[in-house]
């Protein structure tokens, strides 16, 4: 093993604290944030975690402090709330105090007691109320009064005036479009793409920011830059989003509160007292490109003592929509510079840059040339022959109708006044390489551009290193491609469409979990989808949309994200909020399948999306996923307390199940349909086959794999369930040999033609269906945690309270280090063989246990607690699993046969 397990256990011991310091309580989280502002729920849910290394640690107790004063709370008081000694070992719980009130800070701090009656007191954190209701907004939506098809975008500016000493500043900044705030002549934050894209005419969203720094006594200027987004769609393809029924010129609506030192408080808002501008943004689309004429840049724009008297007025406008709530998620943000790794002139006036990996984001250049030079900067994902940058694998569903808006190409006109850099403000692309042409000569080397990959800045909780340097390369891409495909709602890909389409989204949805802390992003898009749920529960493929994917690419195999989201939200996170609030979406959507197809099979769908070779029947495929709404539905009734409803839909799902197993199972043969990878899996991931012949039809499935040489012949919803059904029915070593495959078609096929994220299609050379940054193949990235490491959520003990342990010894594997950092702290399961000995690391974190289930044809030789190497007696369940405690193993394990 590359890393000896020795190792691994000084890393675990280093990483946890685990023996080198006392237990403590951290990682405050309110809203699953650190330290959020702009709060709106009256309830918010607070967690956090307990760092302990002992053996068996646990929480028996916890008590919240809740106050206005972080005084009181050091004090140990809470006037806010104070819950009291609660017996619990809870570490979520919702705020039960005095009513919030808005634009109000809070602190609190936990104490809990553990195992030994030792009470732990947490750090104090915070968490800030923001409008809390659409009643509290006193700003006015504002607008420049121009058309929507006006290409420039907006400047707007206002001065005022702060005459006493500033305690404290929030601005809250509600748009339709994307604005870019800036305060005293500086950008305000550092997120991008504000706000979130979302349905407009039914939900939009605010950003709130602190600029108490930026904020001087005296003479202010406040500015915003408005882009398109989605909103205004300039840009022409397929999906119509130019036809958009809520599509406008941007607007804004913005409020400055002030509180001063004396207690006073001032609100500076949106009005008519503000002026506006064209700006140098000539013209910018989400899906496109900007374009950007710095010879229009007016420096001190945003300045107190600017000149504006040739500025305009505003308008006012009407709100978007009558729901204007906060956006409480990770923000999109240039999360890490690329410098390029190679810089090729084609000739004197165009050069390529290479950043040697395909990324989501923009590129920067920095240049020194005369002034109305203008440059053109083309990205794209992979070159011609001639080394000129390729679109055609990404610019298929584009329709411009004319050569004003060419994809994926920023243009830049300088102004000749020295060096000048340039990103754009309100676009992003999926690229690996830029073409830089230029009207006049101009001087690049290698360092004038970089890039900026960009995504939805979620925590990564997750890792993995194994002996098979392909397999980490297959790790890496998957999440390269996860993270392109995040920017405040999950997409397809990063360039060819950017939307949110449901199917790829529900297959990386374990992928996603196991590496990111996404719990705020998904959140954000179920409430996406309940804003675009039909009456009927119809949902569209894409979510958000104009409009388009009704009546197409919808169904049971695609926008079964309603139930399969919340369903891995509440097995990962134990938080039965988003299956609460979804719960009337889920049940409307399963009813209206059940109306169209009484049988209990459904022919709703799309169907095995882009196959290797063998296509298999949308009624098998999409009944697989009705079947697993259904069961999500009754298991969710039981849970939120609904028995007529829990009895019901498992009596639908008992019916799906012997009416799919009639139609497609053959009991002489034990094979389902045809028996092809897809449809022998599919019915043993979801659990439609019988337990009686489950392991015929499992035995029967690893036969196939292997007369297809063990490679895959699936397409998008059979990769989700070839690897699981296997490594789950007692086949780890194919599904191994499937994954680690390096030749057509497999994902190691992508790498060793040098993939750095995730494609579309099996083959790297088809002609159509070829974006080369696609999430929809993305499920490897999930079994690598699951099939290799063995770490799974328990859907008694939901958010890993217990963690069910079934790793897979693999003999072609020398060893494997996953860990997972769960609500409770880092779970780790890493071996390495060692002749007919295994070596197995085990790290639980404290308040959770594990269920350790030994792999056939191995037994426990001896266990140690890997803290203090003091010898453990691990003791077996009846139902043939070793039950574990908090803490750290090293357990050694030897063949019997």
């Amino acid at each position: 093993m590359r890393v000896p397990l020795i190792l691994l256990l000084l890393i675990c011991l280093s990483e946890n604290l685990w023996a080198q310091t006392p237990a403590e309580v951290d990682n405050l989280r309110c809203e699953y944030l650190v330290n959020p502002l702009g709060v709106d729920s009256p309830n918010p849910r607070l967690s956090w975690m307990m760092n302990d290394a002992s053996l068996g640690a646990k929480q028996l107790a916890y008590q919240l402090l809740v106050s206005t004063d972080s005084l009181e709370i050091t004090k140990d008081k809470g006037t806010s709330w104070d819950s009291g000694q609660v017996q619990s070992d809870a570490m979520l719980v919702r705020y039960e105090g005095e009513p919030l009130k808005p634009f109000t800070k809070y602190f609190w701090s936990v104490s809990v007691w553990n195992e030994k009656d030792e009470k732990l007191r947490s750090p104090v954190a915070s968490f800030e109320t923001g409008m809390m209701g659409m009643s509290n907004w006193q700003g006015a939506w504002i607008s420049d009064g121009k058309d929507m098809n006006e290409k420039a975008a907006p400047y707007f500016r206002k001065e005022f005036e702060a005459g006493k000493k500033i305690k404290s500043a929030r601005v809250y900044v509600a748009a339709a479009g994307l604005f870019e705030l800036y305060l005293n002549g500086e950008k305000v934050g550092d997120h991008v793409l504000d706000p979130a894209y979302t349905r407009f005419d039914r939900r939009n969203l605010y950003v709130t920011f602190d600029v108490t720094k930026q904020l001087q006594n005296g003479k202010n200027a406040i500015g915003i830059l408005l882009g398109n987004g989605w909103y205004n769609h300039q840009s022409t393809a397929v999906w119509d989003f130019h036809k958009a029924p809520w599509r406008n010129r941007p607007t804004f609506c913005l409020d400055l509160r002030i509180t001063y030192d004396d207690g006073t408080t001032e609100t500076i808002t949106s009005g008519k007292d503000w002026k506006s501008s064209l700006s140098p943004v000539i013209f910018n689309s989400i899906y496109t490109a900007e374009h950007y004429d710095a010879r229009l840049e007016q420096a001190g724009w945003c300045q107190p003592g600017f000149n504006d008297s040739k500025w305009n007025g505003v308008i006012y406008r009407s709100a978007p929509s009558k729901n204007i709530v906060s956006q409480l998620i990770h923000p999109i943000r240039h999360v890490q510079k690329i410098e390029a790794k190679s810089m090729t002139r084609l000739n004197d006036s165009t050069v390529v840059f290479d950043l040697g990996r395909n990324i989501a984001g923009v590129s920067q250049i920095t240049v020194d040339g005369p002034q109305g030079t203008v440059l053109r900067l083309k990205h794209g994902e992979r070159l011609y022959g001639n080394g000129h940058v390729d679109l055609s694998n990404i610019d298929v569903h584009y329709r411009p109708t004319d050569d004003s808006d060419p994809f994926q190409t920023d243009i830049y006109i300088l102004n000749g006044k020295g060096e000048e850099t340039f990103a754009p403000h309100f676009n992003y692309k999926g690229f690996q390489y830029v073409e830089v042409s230029s009207s006049k000569p101009v001087q690049l080397t290698k360092e004038s551009l970089v890039g900026y990959f960009m995504h939805s800045d979620v925590p990564p909780v997750g890792s993995l290193t194994s002996t098979n340097p392909t397999i980490d390369k297959i790790w890496t891409a998957t999440n390269n491609s996860y993270l392109s495909n995040l920017f405040g709602y999950p997409t397809d890909c990063p360039q060819r469409e950017k939307n949110g389409w449901t199917g790829d989204a529900h297959i990386a949805v374990e992928t996603g979990l196991y590496s990111f802390d996404g719990i705020t992003i998904y959140e954000k898009w179920l409430a996406d989808h309940r804003d675009e749920q039909q009456p009927n529960g119809v949902l569209p493929s894409i979510i958000p949309t104009d409009g388009w994917g009704y009546e197409w690419g919808n169904g049971p195999d695609w926008t079964s994200t309603i139930a399969l989201i919340p369903w891995n939200i509440y097995l990962f996170y134990g938080d039965a909020s988003l299956l609460d609030a979804s719960y009337d979406n889920i049940k409307r959507y399963v009813d209206h399948i059940t109306e169209i197809s009484p049988s209990g099979l459904t022919t709703w769908g799309l169907g095995d999306w882009v196959p290797v070779k063998s296509k298999s029947p949308v009624q098998l495929t999409s009944s697989c996923y009705y079947y697993a709404d259904v069961r999500i539905l009754a298991k969710a009734a039981k849970l939120l307390n609904k028995p007529e409803d829990e009895k019901r839909y498992a009596a639908l799902a008992q019916k799906i199940k012997e009416a799919f197993n009639d139609k497609y199972f053959h009991p002489e043969t034990n094979l389902y349909a045809d028996g092809t990878q897809t449809e022998m899996s599919a019915p043993l991931y979801w659990g439609l086959v019988p337990e009686t012949v489950k392991s015929e039809v499992a035995a029967n499935l690893a036969k196939r794999v292997a007369q297809d040489q063990f490679h895959l012949d699936v397409g998008l919803l059979g990769q989700k369930s070839i690897l699981n059904a296997l490594s789950e029915n007692g086949y780890a070593d194919v599904a191994y040999k499937m994954a680690s495959q390096e030749n057509f078609p497999s994902w190691g096929w992508w790498i060793v033609n040098g993939a750095t994220t995730l494609l579309e299609n099996w083959d790297i050379h088809a002609q159509n269906d070829i974006s080369m940054n696609h999430i929809m193949f993305g499920e490897i990235g999930a079994w690598l945690y699951k099939g290799l490491g063995g770490i799974f959520p328990d859907p008694n003990q939901p958010g890993f309270k217990n963690v069910i342990l079934k790793p897979s010894f693999v003999s072609s594997l020398n060893g494997v280090d996953v860990s997972h950092r769960s609500p409770y702290g880092k779970i780790t399961s890493a071996w390495e063989h060692k002749g007919k000995t295994v070596l197995y690391q085990v790290c639980i974190p404290a308040n959770s246990t594990a269920d350790f289930y030994v792999p056939a044809g191995y037994a426990v030789r001896k266990a140690t607690e890997a803290a203090t190497g003091n010898k453990l007696e691990l003791m077996a369940n009846p139902a043939g699993f070793y039950q574990l405690e908090a803490g750290s193993y090293q357990i050694e394990l030897t063949q019997t046969r």
